[in-house]
């Protein structure tokens, strides 16, 4: 060693090993000189220019002040400067000052001063630096470099100090005292440097975000969030408590990067795309010579000529080749991954770093235990040698852990920034996407993408460094276990190695369970879905048992899959507990056979055994790796698919201001898709500004084409569109967003009060407002889903007409309302004095009553404009015109004779409804039955209080001053109830009855046994390596050995079975509280009354049969198990540790609080973290359908930044959540990290203070038990708070079973059979109420029906026509009041009995999926001939007969494979089989066409001539004929007479008739 020249330099000895042998070891003083002032100094040194670095940038004056810590940073070191001049002033007076020696000082006395005042200089620039940077709030090198220095000195510290003590006086007086100063100064400048220097300018930065202010220390023990931990603990966070996002974690930031590199690399993507297409091309023309191509080929575009290509190849493998050619080459591939790689590349680099530091730290750890079971075993070694170990031990664990978590951090982090950047992409593609695209895939697909394949991506990307980490991790075990037991380390590994195929055996078997699983949840889910669509329906007639066995007999096959499933889980658990003692009995039976000279030591079995511990993570890992790997890159292919599509055309359409009309089309095609043929023919249009122009024309002749031309969004395949002037548009079928009223007439665009009353005015929203309690604050559901659909309607023309555009195009706004608002719309908004007269209005309609009055009239026929000109020129010319009109005019006449010219003439035509229009309601609207809810939610939702009306009277009053007052009406749908707080103990018995308690105690039972195997296993292999002292230098007997093999096999066999016994049971367990809570949650739900379902989105309860159900089938399990075994793991430990370290047991008492307090402490915040996360998602999801669903409107407005901003805001606040919950996790891990270590600590501290009655292998044992312990600590608080999450779904599924039921089904007061003989109907003083806190909507109606009278009810939306069908089947109960049927009182017996003998045809027709004939008859009973014979009488036979199924045809959901005319009469269908005395005729607005509105109405009349029948009307047409009328308004009858009668009294019957074109003379033709 180069010893001399440093032994000259110090003047004194540098090394010697006389120093450490002996039993208080010191270091020499030189070496204390020398190197240990080297390390920090040069630390500081290499990283001072990384601090300097602020300096050397010209930025503006800096403002951020000089605080007073930082003034106190400055003056210590300044203070340790002069201390470093007083040094060398000591030394320069001993050797030159008036008395010097002739000895002068060595050379180190004159070095170190000077090395150290130039560091104090380059500090005191260093923490200059370190100020000027932005947003710096302390420097981690200047951290560690002081605690360095401070450590380095502590070794000098106690030197003098002995040698001071030893000889009883200070030698160096001056030297002494300068360095004990130095010292203080150092350890203040140490803790200054831990502080946070906050400037006054960040305070306020800093509150909001406390990370912002945090110091390194904060950081990496996550100290920070403390303070959000805390607030957790003593009361439910909430969304307002959560900080705001660092700028780098926010989605605006992450986006925009990612895009930045996506564009580069799509780019790329693209040309290679492009190359490859091309070289296919060539090749398959070399291939295919002997077929010429068409010219033509090339014009169509690259793809064309592929796909006619691969029709010459050859034939046999055209298939094969056209599966390959479809994934590989329709769109461009391989980039996504190297996007996120470019995007995020450091926070990969810095979380690789850390994990590699901590892989190689957890090998040490094994290393020390060995030398600290050699020492124990050596009793003639120094003490001190075992202190240090365990100091060392601490120190690795330590280490080990703050890597390990900064790792997590930056990965979950990673992963979270994975997903946003995803989300953000997709959102911002599907503004853009092309309708080629959109036709690929449903809105639901693309949500997909959003929630499912981003989450798939952030799951992978939290564990992608396991990818090189764990095959390094298996190297260096064997590596070490090698050195420790040679080559008989081979079987252990290949035991381990057998493991990894059966254990894929197993999961493939056990995937394809989870596949077959899958399909019944669907099933169910679908059926469920329908049921809670229909449920209405499924009241009305009575139908719930039937659709509950159907139910629970998915759910039994259901069952019996997971039950298969979790006795596999127990196979694979079983190998899995067995794998770890089967391995080490393999490793030490072969170790001990191969060769009598090897014997079995504790060090080397203990540091085997916690060399295999380490290596059973990476084995167990890979495999899950590679599986989620493979299932990421199916969700890569299908991003790279969507990210990747074409981008809709800009420049279809035009802006060019030198031409002089609004609008102009010249010679166009266009068709939806690229290689289509076009569906709208050289279109030629021009049209002035200011003018209203009205397109018509036959179903499917290509109007709402047209429109979406004139938005750009279709391909023009010749010539071009030019528009002048910005656009609004209203699509056909209106597009709301759940938002307020306010917000979706406004649309972005600022209040301005006196536009929107004028507004509103116009669209006859007034009356509407009156009736929403919080009037246009008032909150629309989703899909607006408590409006009408006229209503919906006339917001959505609201919305153009007060966005103040140029042009309005009109897709047929007038089709969803009445005929009187459709006037009222006409001549206020659209006509020519409505308010929108100065603009130009191209106007898509069906109302010939309008177009006298419009400026122009386009006629489309096939897609081609036939004839262009005014109303009167156009009926002259008798072209195409003139005959629509005649076609119309005819199917009408029989009904009206009347032939008056305006409106009287032609308003009865009022809307002639074609097919696209036929599901105004229902397609939107998930066929949730908006019209059977209509006028009752908007009442309901909207009555409010009598505080809310007092409002209306002093509207002087600001609305925002009485936010609570409107509360109650505002507010349609209940907020979910986010459950708070801890989960009651209640909830886990509830749990535990459902399994069994039999079971429960067995479960228990035989999970501790089989921990006391475990512990016994692990004692008798501790006494076995103790044989390794008994028989030194001796044979080892061969009976000795095989006994030691044979019982260690046993119990580690033992361990297994037991474990299996413990699954099996649990796995039973499971499955019967998972069919008990099921049972009784359907049970309960189809017994709740209708008004829940009002108030409560399906949404909400299809998720507690989706994902709560879920949660209770295979999660609780799960946990509830992993739960059990870590608890039992973490005693059991603790019980060895203690056994072989009986002082252990005082320590445990204190890290038990500790450990109790952070736990407490943090499932408190987690779980609220957690569910805050779950709530603010589905905001993100929801925007995103809405966007997707309404993208030509979001468009055609222009407002897609508008969207990008709020879908980034929403993100965020869904970040805001997730991040703190990521760091929270942390924060509890590094805690919890700290306990364990301390476990170690003292595990090892003990043994060395018991040593000299302690046997080593006790020792081995539990230093190995403790370094496994912190892992198991960490599961058991996951576990715990995982088991409590999960446990919420108990409670969930629970609170909807305790949910108050309608009246029973059947009582003891059960009718005659015949009952209703007669059908009369008797109101008594009649009232009612939606719900209790709500105003009256029927209010005292009293009337008498006679048998086989015809009844029309007719009144305003709103007036309770709706209501009084929901009465007579007791959907609301009475408030006062009875209604009797043949004089039986309806509300003593039970529902079905009523329900049963009543019949309604609903206004719209609900189909459930399954065979038509379950859709007539769910309960078979009746025959077919009579199914024949009422399908005949609805018009359906020739339909049905022609069906390859005949009965059997399968309905799809919803009933989508029939038109809505077919539904409407297969409802008919159901009514005639029911054949009883009473039908209530929901008259159906616009579902249906006119002919089969007239097959309804003549069946009707002949079929139920024998019945008492009421009918709903909204065309008043339908009930001239009927013997009375009931008019009704604001829940009263005004006015009951026959038609005749009312019209000559001229009260509100003949208003209402007046306004629909009924006049006393047409009367009188009837």
């Amino acid at each position: 060693m180069c010893a001399s020249p440093l032994d000259e330099y110090c003047g004194s000895v540098f090394w010697n090993g006389s120093y450490l042998d002996r039993e208080d070891p010191d270091l020499p003083v030189c070496l204390e000189q020398t190197v240990l002032v080297w390390i920090p100094l040069g630390f500081l040194w290499l990283s001072a220019p990384w601090n300097l670095m602020s300096l050397c940038k010209r930025s503006q004056v800096n403002t951020k002040g000089r605080t007073k810590l930082y003034l106190c940073k400055q003056l210590v070191v300044f203070l340790l400067f002069l201390t470093a001049i007083g040094g060398l002033i000591v030394t320069l007076v001993e050797d030159f000052g008036p008395n010097s020696s002739a000895e002068k000082n060595s050379a180190v006395y004159y070095t170190n001063p000077v090395l150290f005042a130039v560091t104090w200089i380059l500090l005191l620039l260093c923490q200059e630096g370190v100020r000027r940077k932005e947003k710096a709030v302390d420097s981690a090198s200047l951290f560690l470099f002081w605690l360095l220095l401070v450590l380095c000195d502590i070794f000098p510290f106690q030197t003098h100090l002995r040698e001071a003590l030893r000889l009883g006086e200070v030698r160096d007086v001056p030297r002494f005292s300068l360095f004990y100063v130095c010292f203080g100064l150092e350890v203040i400048a140490l803790i200054l440097s831990a502080l946070a220097d906050i400037s006054p300018e960040s305070k306020e930065l800093v509150k909001k975000n406390p990370e912002a202010g945090a110091a390194f220390l904060s950081r990496i023990t996550f100290n920070w969030i403390n303070s959000m931990v805390v607030k957790g603990y003593k009361n439910p966070l909430v969304q307002e408590d959560m900080w705001d996002l660092n700028e780098v974690d926010s989605t605006a930031y992450i986006s925009q990067g990612f895009n930045h590199h996506m564009n580069f690399e799509l780019g790329k993507a693209r040309i290679r795309f492009q190359k490859e297409l091309k070289d296919k091309l060539i090749k398959i023309r070399g291939n295919s010579m002997e077929a010429p191509l068409q010219s033509n080929g090339l014009e169509k575009g690259v793809n064309q000529d592929v796909l006619m290509m691969e029709e010459t190849g050859k034939k046999e493998d055209e298939n094969k080749k056209k599966k390959k050619k479809k994934e590989d080459t329709n769109y461009p591939n391989s980039w996504l991954v190297t996007t996120l790689y470019k995007t995020f590349k450091w926070l990969l680099i810095e979380s690789a770093f850390f994990k590699l530091l901590q892989d190689l730290l957890a090998f040490v750890s094994p290393q020390l235990l060995k030398l600290m079971v050699s020492f124990t075993q050596d009793k003639s070694r120094y003490a001190w040698e075992g202190y240090l170990y365990a100091v060392l031990l601490l120190l690795v664990a330590l280490l080990q852990s703050l890597f390990l978590q900064q790792y997590f951090q930056r990965c979950f982090v990673l992963g979270m920034k994975v997903r946003t950047a995803l989300m953000a992409a997709v959102y911002k593609k599907a503004l853009v996407m092309s309708n080629d695209n959109r036709k690929e895939s449903t809105v639901g697909e693309t949500v997909n993408l959003m929630s499912a394949d981003a989450q798939r991506f952030n799951d992978v990307t939290n564990f992608i460094h396991l990818l090189w980490s764990c095959p390094l991790q298996i190297i260096v075990s064997i590596v070490f276990l090698w050195l420790e037991l040679g080559p008989s380390t081979l079987a252990g590994l290949l035991v381990m190695v057998l493991m990894v195929p059966i254990n894929g055996f197993l999961a493939t078997k056990a995937r394809n369970f989870q596949i077959e699983n899958m399909k019944f949840k669907d099933k169910r889910m679908k059926i469920m879905n329908e049921m809670l669509n229909g449920i209405k329906i499924l009241k009305l007639f009575a139908w719930e048992p039937s659709f509950q066995t159907q139910v629970e007999d998915i759910r039994g096959e259901e069952l019996k899959v997971m039950r298969k499933f979790a006795y596999l889980t127990s196979v694979s658990t079983f190998i899995f507990t067995c794998a770890p003692a089967l391995v080490s009995l393999a490793t030490f039976a072969v170790f001990v056979s191969v060769n009598s000279n090897n014997i079995l030591t504790a060090e080397k079995a203990f540091t085997s055994i916690s060399l295999f511990n380490i290596l059973r993570f990476p084995l167990a890992m890979l495999p899950m790796l590679i599986a989620s790997i493979v299932q990421t890159m199916v969700s890569k292919k299908r991003l790279e698919k969507f990210l990747g599509g074409d981008d809709l055309d800009s420049d279809i359409v035009r802006h060019d201001p030198s031409f002089n009309s609004a609008i102009s089309i010249s010679n166009g095609s266009f068709a939806w898709e690229k290689d289509s043929e076009p569906l709208l023919k050289n279109v030629s249009l021009d049209i002035k500004p200011g003018r209203l122009v009205a397109v018509v024309g036959a179903v499917g002749s290509g109007k709402s084409s047209l429109m979406s031309a004139l938005l750009g969004e279709m391909h023009s395949t010749k010539g071009f569109i030019n528009i002048q002037g910005s656009l609004a548009f209203v699509p056909q079928q209106a597009w709301i967003q759940n938002a307020t009223l306010r917000d979706n007439i406004l649309f972005g665009s600022p209040y301005e009060e006196q536009r929107f009353e004028d507004v509103l005015e116009a669209c006859a929203l007034g009356p509407d407002l009156k009736l929403l309690s919080a009037g246009d604050l008032t909150e629309i559901g989703e899909k607006g889903i408590n409006l009408s659909g006229g209503q919906k309607q006339r917001v959505s023309l609201a919305r153009a007409a007060y966005s103040q555009a140029d042009i309005l195009l009109l897709d047929d706004p007038l089709s969803a309302v009445d005929s009187h608002v459709g006037k009222h719309l006409f001549d206020k908004v659209i006509g020519p004095k409505g308010i929108l007269q100065n603009k130009t209005r191209v106007l898509v309609t069906h109302g010939i009553s309008f177009l006298p009055f419009v400026d122009e009239v386009v006629v489309l026929v096939n897609g081609q404009v036939s004839e262009v000109g005014s109303y009167q020129s156009l009926r002259a010319s008798k072209g195409a015109f003139s005959e629509f009109l005649d076609t119309y005019a005819k199917e009408q006449s029989n009904q009206t004779h009347s032939k008056e010219d305006g409106y009287q003439d032609i308003v009865d035509l009022e809307t002639i409804h074609e097919r696209d229009d036929l599901q105004a309601d229902s397609s939107l609207e998930d066929a949730v039955s908006v019209s059977l809810r209509r006028e009752n939610s908007i009442r309901r939702s909207q009555r409010g209080t009598g505080s809310s009306f007092r409002l209306k009277k002093n509207d002087s009053v600001k609305p925002t001053e009485d936010v609570n007052e409107t509360k109650k009406g505002q507010r349609l749908i209940e907020k979910e109830t986010m459950e708070t707080g801890q989960v009651k103990f209640s909830v886990y018995l509830q749990y535990l009855r459902a399994m069994g308690w039999g079971y429960t105690f067995w479960i228990i039972f035989i999970y501790f046994i089989q921990n006391v195997a475990f512990i016994g296993q692990n004692l008798w292999l501790s006494d076995w390596t103790n044989d390794a002292v008994d028989y030194y230098n001796i044979t080892y007997p061969t009976q000795k050995r095989d006994t030691r093999v044979g019982v260690f096999g046993a119990l580690g066999l033992a361990q297994g079975i037991l474990v299996f016994l413990g699954t099996l049971l649990l796995a039973n367990a499971s499955v019967s509280a998972s069919r008990i809570l099921h049972s009784r949650l359907l049970n309960n739900i189809l017994r709740v009354p209708m008004l829940f379902f009002d108030t409560t989105p399906i949404g909400r309860v299809v998720n507690r049969f989706a994902k709560d159900i879920f949660t209770v089938d295979e999660a609780i399990p799960q946990s509830f198990r992993s739960w059990i075994l870590c608890l039992l793991g973490v005693l059991g430990t603790l019980f060895v540790i203690c056994l072989a370290t009986p002082y252990f047991t005082i320590i445990i008492i204190p890290l038990a609080v500790i450990y109790f307090f952070v736990q407490r402490f943090y499932v408190a915040t987690s779980r609220q973290l957690r569910r805050l996360d779950s709530v603010s998602r589905s905001p993100i999801y929801s925007h995103f359908g809405e966007t997707v669903s309404g993208l030509s409107v979001i468009r055609a407005y222009k407002h897609q930044e508008r969207f990008l901003k709020h879908n980034e805001v929403t993100i965020d606040e869904n970040l805001k959540s997730v991040y703190p919950w990521i760091v929270s996790n942390r924060w509890l891990a590094i805690r919890l990290e700290f306990v364990g270590n301390l476990v170690v600590f003292f595990a090892a501290l003990f043994a060395v203070i018991a040593r000299n009655n302690l046997d080593s292998g006790l020792v081995g044992l539990s230093i190995s038990y403790a370094l496994n312990v912190t892992q198991t600590l960490n599961w058991l608080v996951r576990m715990t708070s995982e088991l409590e999450t999960n446990i919420v779904a108990v409670e969930r599924v629970s609170e909807y079973c305790e949910l108050v039921n309608e009246a029973p089904w059947v009582t003891q007061h059960r009718p005659s059979e015949k009952w209703p003989e007669a059908g009369r109907l008797k109101f008594v003083d009649y009232k009612v109420r939606y719900r209790p806190e709500l105003d009256l909507v029927l209010n005292g109606i009293t009337c008498d029906i006679g048998s086989t009278e015809k009844i029309g009810i007719v009144g305003r939306t709103g007036a309770g026509k709706s209501s009084l069908t929901n009465c007579l089947f007791r959907i609301i109960e009475a408030a006062d009041g009875r209604i009797l049927i043949d004089d039986v009182d309806i509300s003593k017996i039970g529902l079905h009995d009523l329900r049963n003998r009543l019949t309604i045809i609903p206004q719209d027709p609900v189909l459930f999926s399954g065979p038509l004939r379950m859709n007539l008859d769910p309960f078979d009973k009746f025959s077919d001939e009579e199914l024949w014979r009422v399908l005949e009488l609805s018009h359906l036979k020739d339909y049905v007969a022609g069906l390859k199924e005949g009965l059997q045809h399968e309905v799809a959901e919803g009933g989508e494979n029939l038109s809505v005319g077919q539904r409407q009469l297969l409802c008919l269908a159901r009514a005639l089989l029911r054949k009883s005395r009473i039908l209530i005729l929901d008259e159906a607005t616009a579902a249906v066409d006119l002919e089969t509105d007239d097959l309804i109405q003549t069946t009707i009349r002949k079929e139920f001539s024998h019945c008492t029948v009421l009918t709903i009307a909204h065309r008043l047409h339908s009930i001239m004929d009927s013997s009375r009328v009931m008019v009704l308004d604001a829940g009263q009858i005004v006015e009951f007479d026959s038609p005749s009668n009312l019209m000559q009294k001229r009260g509100h019957f003949y208003s209402m008739a007046k306004d629909a074109g009924i006049t006393s003379e047409s009367m009188t033709s009837l």
